[in-house]
């Protein structure tokens, strides 16, 4: 009997931790890319520093190919999100463009917008 509860007590811990650590795990790696527009190296900063976020791993924008690299948590965030990030900072992505008050606060050398 002894041996029968012994084992029902084992069985519920190994139940009840293989379900925690999926709860705990609540990560789902992602990676995207696409355009964005930017023009020099100042671009380049604000870009990552935008996606310099919880739950975003990593980022690396490519200015001469006009295009962000971004390794994320997809539980997270969702694609169309970041590109509203990097928005929120003026610069256009292939997806959302960036508002024209932001994009005017932008210093000289960072438009890239053909006026």
């Amino acid at each position: 009997m002894k041996n029968k509860i012994k084992n029902i007590y084992i069985g519920l811990f190994v139940i009840v931790s293989s379900l925690s650590c999926g709860i705990l795990s609540k990560s789902q790696k992602a990676t995207t890319s696409f355009s964005v527009s930017g023009k020099c190296e100042m671009c380049t900063n604000r870009i990552v520093q935008s996606l310099d976020l919880k739950d975003i791993y990593s980022s690396y924008y490519d200015l001469k190919a006009q295009k962000v690299f971004i390794t994320y948590n997809a539980l997270v965030y969702k694609e169309d999100q970041l590109h509203n990030i990097i928005a929120a900072v003026g610069h256009d992505t292939e997806k959302v463009k960036a508002d024209n008050i932001v994009y005017s606060n932008l210093p000289d050398c960072c438009k890239y917008r053909e006026e």
